[in-house]
């Protein structure tokens, strides 16, 4: 490996859940897994142990393929309609790796943190730090995600407050921690979750009879897509990125 790709590791070396996690692999805990099942190896040698550290220069493979850490990246995109929220798409739509200004190299082991639907706009995250983009989609560590909503009819006072209290939805009961009206007329308001079910916003207005006509994402994890254009995108700072670890005790 290459200095770039080890700085990563720090001088007493790296537990091998983390290092696999970190190269976008999985989570830790599916890691250890991995560990238990013979698949993974260090310069050659099956690992038996979750406490086995991985050193500078390592090689680490997982099912026969070598691994290697990538140095973390961080961009948060404002996400135009009509791109699709994947690294690929087998219909050729654009995805938000295409609208990412960065040489093809750096955007290898890079994927989006959650998923916004084709036609929702808004504030996305990239990242090939596979241990903070796990926990941030995971529930344990109820991230906050505000949302607008701009609705083709009126919201009423009375589907303000049901939206507070919880909407019935095919896969349970969906509340929001905070709805309010967000703008000029009762057809704009906005919604902060921290769950984050498919096409959540859209069913939960759907089941109080609303088509929502506009939707986006204007804040995830305390990022905001504020100076950004639609399909713009921005690295993240030292400061951002301190306070996404932070935020999920890393």
């Amino acid at each position: 490996m290459s200095d770039r790709k080890t700085e990563r590791i720090p001088p007493e070396g790296m537990r091998i859940n983390k290092y696999i996690a970190h190269c976008g692999v999985t989570s830790r805990r599916k890691a250890d897994g991995l560990v238990e099942e013979g698949r993974v190896r260090l310069d050659g040698e099956r690992v038996s142990e979750h406490g086995v550290k991985v050193q500078r220069g390592a090689r680490v493979e997982v099912d026969g393929t070598p691994i290697s850490l990538d140095p973390f990246a961080y961009f948060l995109l404002n996400k135009d309609k009509d791109t699709i929220s994947t690294t690929d798409d087998p219909k050729g739509r654009d995805t938000v790796l295409d609208l990412l200004g960065v040489s093809q190299d750096e955007k290898e082991g890079l994927f989006p943190v959650g998923r916004l639907d084709r036609n929702t706009t808004g504030a996305l995250l990239l990242t090939n730090d596979g241990d903070l983009a796990h926990r941030l989609m995971h529930p344990r560590y109820e991230i906050e995600k505000i949302y607008f909503v701009r609705t083709r009819e009126n919201v009423k006072p009375h589907q303000i407050d049901a939206l507070r209290r919880g909407i019935e939805l095919e896969d349970g009961s969906a509340a929001a921690d905070r709805a309010a009206y967000a703008g000029d007329t009762k057809s704009e308001i906005a919604l902060s979750l921290h769950e984050g079910r498919n096409r959540q916003v859209r069913r939960m207005m759907e089941a109080l009879g609303h088509d929502v006509v506009h939707l986006e994402r204007i804040r995830y994890a305390g990022l905001t897509t504020e100076g950004l254009r639609r399909g713009q995108w921005r690295r993240l700072d030292e400061r951002e990125v301190g306070a996404l670890h932070k935020l999920v005790s890393l």
